[in-house]
C-alpha cells in the first residue's frame, strides 16, 4: 500500500519496487507471494478505505505507508481487524503498536547521530522547515529539545503544506536569520522546490551554501536528489541507515538486481530497502510457521537475523522495531551520497527514547559513530 501518485510519490515508488524485489527474489521453500497493490494517491482518507478493504477480504499483512499521518490513518483499522502492518519508513517514533512491524529508523538511530555530527562540525544554530503535518512536527521537537539539551539553539521554525512549492518567504527568512544550518522535514514536491530555491537565492547573493549555510535531513534520499536536478544537488547531509552508494556483497547484489529488475526507476532509498527489507522478513516468517497467523508470524519475525543490504538487521521483541545502522552521508553530483560516518554495527531501536537521561544528552554525548575514511 504505497501512493506510487500524488504530492510525495516519488519515494513510495521506490518502496513499492523494494518490497517486489523482495517478492522476486527465490522465495522460501513453500511459500507462494502472490502480492495485492493497492495505490492512495497521496488521499489520507483513501489508506484507512483501502486498508479495510483489504482486511475484509482475509488479508493479515500489509507492507506499506510512507508518511506518519498515514499510518497513524490505518493503525486503528489493523488493530481492529488483528492484521499485522509492515510499516517501512524512518519515522518520528513515540509510538508502539502490537500491530505493527517498523523496519525503518527510529528517532535515536537518524535525529540525535545527526544532531550530534552538526554540533561537533557545523555550529550551534539551526533554523527549521518541514511540511506542516506530524512527521516535521514531531521531529523537529525531537531535534528541538536535543540541540537544547547541548546548549544550541533552533532561531525559528517553519512550516508549508504537503505539496506546497511557493517556498520563497521560507528562504528569505533562513537568509535573515543566518542560522549555522537548517534542519530539514519537507516531502515530495516540496522538498525539491525548497532545495532549488535556496541554492538559487544564496548564488544570487554570492553564498556558498552548501559551506554557509548547509541542509540538513532526515529524509532525503536517492530518489529526492534525482528530482531536485543537478543546480542544487550537491552539498546536503542526510541521516539515514542506508545509501546505495555502501559498498558490500549484499548492498552490490541487492542494487545490481534493484537496476535490472527497474530500470526506469526511481532509483532505491533507506525507505526502499526498509521495505525490501520488511517483505523478507515476512516471506521468512511465513515460511517458518506455515501460517500466516499474526501473532505466530510477530513472533517468528523477532527470531530472523536478515543480513540486509545496509548490514544485519533483527527486531526487537519488546518494541517490534528494527535494529539497524545510523550512518550519515553528504550528497554528490550524481546524485548519490558519500559516506562520512557510521555506526560501527545495529543500534538498538529507542523510538520512545527512554534510555536518555536527562532527556536527549547522554545519547547525545555518546554517539557511536565513527568517521569513514
Amino acid at each position: 500500500m504505497f501512493s506510487t501518485t500524488g504530492p510525495y510519490s516519488v519515494v513510495p515508488r521506490s518502496m513499492l519496487n523494494g518490497a517486489l524485489l523482495a517478492v522476486a527474489e527465490r522465495p522460501a521453500p513453500g511459500i507462494t507471494i502472490e502480492p495485492v497493490i493497492v495505490n492512495p494517491g497521496g488521499d489520507l482518507a483513501r489508506y484507512a478505505a483501502l486498508s479495510r478493504e483489504m482486511l475484509r477480504d482475509g488479508i493479515r499483512h500489509v507492507v506499506g505507508c510512507y508518511t506518519s499521518s498515514s499510518r497513524k490513518e490505518v493503525i486503528p483499522c489493523f488493530e481492529k481487524h488483528d492484521a499485522l502492518l509492515w510499516y517501512p519508513s524512518h519515522y518520528e517514533g513515540f509510538e508502539s503498536s502490537n500491530n505493527v512491524i517498523y523496519t525503518g529508523a527510529s528517532p535515536n538511530q537518524h535525529v540525535l547521530p545527526l544532531v550530534d555530527h552538526a554540533l561537533a562540525t557545523l555550529g550551534s544554530s539551526a533554523f527549521c522547515v518541514g511540511s506542516n503535518y506530524i512527521w516535521a512536527w514531531e521531529n523537529t521537537r525531537i531535534f528541538r529539545e536535543a540541540m537544547t539539551a547541548r546548549g544550541a539553539r533552533v532561531l525559528a521554525e517553519r512550516y508549508v503544506a504537503v505539496g506546497d512549492t511557493e517556498i520563497d518567504q521560507v528562504v528569505e527568512a533562513i537568509l535573515e536569520a543566518r542560522p549555522d544550518f537548517v534542519f530539514n522535514n519537507l516531502i515530495g514536491t516540496s522538498n525539491s522546490a525548497f532545495f532549488r530555491a535556496f541554492r538559487a537565492a544564496c548564488v544570487a547573493r554570492g553564498i556558498d551554501q552548501p559551506r554557509a549555510i548547509p541542509v540538513l535531513s532526515c529524509t532525503l534520499s536517492e530518489p529526492e536528489l534525482e528530482e531536485i536536478g543537478t543546480e542544487a544537488v550537491d552539498g546536503h547531509l542526510s541521516s539515514s541507515v542506508y545509501f546505495s552508494s555502501l559498498t558490500s556483497p549484499a548492498n552490490d547484489a541487492f542494487t545490481r538486481f534493484y537496476a535490472e529488475t527497474f530500470p526506469d526507476g526511481p532509483a532505491t532509498s533507506a525507505d526502499a530497502e526498509a521495505s525490501y527489507i520488511a517483505m523478507k522478513l515476512l516471506i521468512l516468517s511465513l515460511a517458518e510457521t506455515g501460517t500466516d497467523d499474526v501473532e505466530a508470524v510477530k513472533e517468528a519475525a523477532t527470531r530472523q537475523h536478515l543480513l540486509a543490504p545496509q548490514g544485519e538487521v533483527r527486531i526487537d521483541p519488546q518494541t517490534l522495531h528494527a535494529y539497524l545502522t545510523p550512518r550519515i552521508g553528504i550528497s554528490n553530483a550524481q546524485s548519490r551520497f558519500d559516506l562520512l560516518v557510521e555506526a560501527p554495527g545495529p543500534v538498538r531501536p529507542d523510538p520512545y527514547l527512554v534510555q536518555s537521561s536527562p532527556r536527549y544528552a547522554v545519547a547525545a554525548r555518546n554517539s557511536s559513530l565513527r568517521v569513514v575514511k
